[in-house]
């Protein structure tokens, strides 16, 4: 008997994922993307931000990759409904729009992660995984200026302290 052989294929946990895409042609590329991991299923694919939050409700994946600009309802106002309807899914952003205000909407809504559609290719699967797993994840160019940003905000914060000690 071969070694892979002793792994019951129906043993490893699958992550449970929605896709929402508006775009037919790129959801289909996306849910072949993260199926390729062998970790993944995506359980169902939403066209707009309204049947994304109806299938978010009804099946309660693990994670929700949604798309920024969608219609009838945009995917900020659909996360912000999931994450009241079902707190336990964690959601990512996909989105073409790199600007710092939709990062800082979407992590106020109450999204898990933030990738750019330009670098989703090699990293969407591990996204989904650290976002599964409770953790957050940002592309990479966003993650630097996340971090350029925080390092303003909290060395000023340190710079008051200091400054308080000293008095």
């Amino acid at each position: 008997m071969k070694r892979h052989e002793l792994i019951d294929p129906s043993a490893i946990k699958q992550t449970t994922v929605l896709l929402a895409e508006d775009h037919l042609s790129l959801r289909k590329c996306l849910k072949s993307l993260v199926e390729a991991d062998g970790d993944i299923t995506v359980v169902e694919e939403a066209k707009n931000g309204c049947v994304a939050v109806h299938l978010a409700k009804s099946l309660k994946p693990e994670v929700v990759v949604m798309d920024l600009a969608m219609p009838l309802l945009n995917g900020l106002e659909a996360t912000r409904q999931i994450m009241q309807i079902s707190p336990a899914t964690r959601v990512l952003i996909l989105s073409a729009h790199p600007d710092p205000e939709y990062i800082r909407q979407a992590v106020i809504v109450g999204a898990s992660g933030y990738l750019v559609k330009q670098t989703s290719t090699q990293f969407l699967a591990q996204a989904i995984h650290e976002v599964c797993k409770g953790n957050t994840f940002f592309s990479p160019s966003i993650s630097k200026s996340l971090r350029d940003e925080c390092q303003r905000i909290f060395g000023k914060v340190e710079l008051l302290k200091k400054k308080s000690v000293r008095r």
